[in-house]
């Protein structure tokens, strides 16, 4: 998955600011020449997700701190497993720990999510998406986890798809209404998709032109009636209230995505700890 570098810097940079302020006031209790080597330990059972930043994270902080990743990104790891080693200046060390680790144990929560979510409609076709439920200042970063998962992005944000909701509808006065309007109004190549609560709408959104259609909250007699109806048509989305529980008899209803905003805001970090296991040192050297 290409990420965009200038992006992850800027990003880092924000919480550098948000958690250092004017600086670190509990690392200055250490010489600052000190140099240590820390180990950093999963201590459950997770997928990897969050290295770019990291590894960023120390990069603003002191360019020469070494890490040493023992597994990449996007792969399993087993409880107590060692993740990566650090060796570098203390103070750095210490100062970028919590800010690495919220990055590191957010996505990889993130990604192990999507990821269980992903094994669960396997074989089926359906793209499993995630939605605008995320973390305020970390929807890039918890898009790029699902992503890391297994799973797919819905939109982004409100500027690079149109999606017509019920209050939309309302205002608009008719699906119909709105469809047109948003075909008028939208810019080249960006989709168009409007949700229905039953049925009857379905049908009105099909003999609109719907290309997309995100079915709301339909029960799985009526997804597979929609399915029914639909022959193809458009492309179908079924959403709310779907649970690992019960995502896979969705799936084998037809549909072609599900969306589940459990996959970033129902989120459970992963369970990371960094320890030292050399230093502080003055002598220059780390230990083999």
């Amino acid at each position: 998955m290409i990420l965009d570098s200038t992006m992850v810097s800027r990003q880092v940079a924000s919480a550098l600011a948000e958690d250092l302020g004017t600086g670190d006031l509990t690392a200055e209790l250490i010489d600052p020449g000190a140099r240590s080597r820390v180990e950093l330990i999963c201590r459950q059972s997770a997928l990897l997700c969050g290295i770019p930043w990291f590894n960023e994270v120390f990069r603003q902080l002191d360019p020469a701190i070494h890490i040493d990743w023992t597994v990449g990104e996007g792969e399993r790891l087993g409880a107590e497993q060692r993740i990566c080693t650090l060796q570098g200046n203390t103070r750095a060390l210490l100062s970028g720990e919590r800010t690495a680790l919220n990055y590191l144990q957010t996505l990889s929560g993130t990604a192990t999510r999507a990821a269980a979510y992903a094994e669960r409609v396997a074989g089926t076709g359906v793209r499993v998406l995630d939605t605008r439920k995320t973390l305020p200042g970390l929807r890039l970063q918890q898009k790029y986890a699902v992503r890391c998962g297994g799973c797919a992005n819905h939109r982004v944000g409100l500027y690079d798809a149109i999606l017509i909701k019920e209050n939309h509808i309302q205002a608009a006065g008719s699906i119909a209404a709105a469809l047109a309007a948003a075909k008028t109004l939208a810019p080249p190549g960006i989709e168009i998709e409007i949700e229905v609560e039953s049925i009857e709408e379905l049908q009105q959104a099909l003999e609109a032109g719907a290309g997309r259609v995100l079915l709301d909250n339909f029960e799985l007699p009526r997804l597979r009636e929609a399915v029914r109806l639909n022959v193809g048509r458009a492309r179908l989305e079924a959403s709310g209230g779907v649970t690992l529980e019960t995502i896979r008899a969705i799936a084998e209803t037809g549909v072609d995505d599900i969306s589940v905003g459990e996959l970033t805001k129902d989120l459970q970090a992963v369970d990371l700890s960094m320890r030292f296991v050399q230093g502080p040192s003055r002598t220059g050297k780390d230990a083999d």
